[in-house]
C-alpha cells in the first residue's frame, strides 16, 4: 500500500506479518516493480513491491520485526 505524505510516498504493510529481509538501504533508487521488503505471513513469503519509482528516504523496519496492517515499512521520495 502506498500513500502520499507531504510529497513522500509511504509504503505500508497490508497485513500482519514478520519482516524477513529489507532489500534496500537509505539512499537507494528503486524502480516500479522493485521489491523493498520481504514479509512472511502464514508460512508464505510476500514481497512488498513499489508502485512508484523514487529514492529510499527512510526505512522503518528491521528483519525480525512484526508489523501490523498499516505500519510504515519504507518511505520514498519520488
Amino acid at each position: 500500500m502506498a500513500r502520499n505524505r507531504g510529497g513522500d510516498v509511504v509504503i505500508a504493510a497490508e497485513m500482519v506479518a514478520n519482516v524477513m529481509t529489507v532489500e534496500v538501504a537509505e539512499g537507494d533508487t528503486v524502480e516500479v516493480g522493485g521489491t523493498v521488503v520481504l514479509l512472511e505471513s502464514m508460512k508464505m513469503e510476500i514481497p512488498v513491491i513499489v508502485e512508484v519509482a523514487g529514492t529510499v528516504s527512510a526505512i522503518k523496519v528491521s528483519p525480525g520485526d512484526v508489523v501490523q496492517e498499516g505500519d510504515v515499512l519504507v518511505v520514498l521520495t519520488p
